[in-house]
């Protein structure tokens, strides 16, 4: 005996994955980077604790502080930048900019 339903009631059609959000991924992409800069900092502000200490005897603790936190958060400071001027160039917003820009000068 024949079944009544039809051939699409059986097995439906399969729907595609929504795209990612832009500015989501733009984060996780963002997170991604900064995780491997942030670790970089850590090094770099590790290597300048070891060449103060290297070089002098009388090194207070203060000043190895103030020497891992200037290198460190130095570092990461240029990076988040750097970071933010090449996803923004990534993603077209400067293109955006400027293509308004040139509009408004004719």
């Amino acid at each position: 005996m024949p079944s009544t339903e039809s051939r699409s009631d059986q097995h439906p059609e399969p729907t595609a994955d929504p795209l990612p959000s832009p500015r989501l991924s733009m984060l996780a992409r963002f997170r991604r980077i900064m995780k491997w800069m942030a670790m970089l900092s850590i090094a770099v502000a590790a290597i300048a604790v070891v060449l103060v200490t290297s070089g002098d005897n009388g090194v207070h603790v203060h000043m190895l502080i103030a020497t891992a936190l200037g290198a460190g958060l130095t570092v990461l400071l240029a990076s988040a930048l750097m970071t933010l001027a090449f996803l923004s160039s990534s993603s077209g917003h400067d293109d955006q900019a400027r293509g308004a820009g040139n509009k408004n000068q004719q």
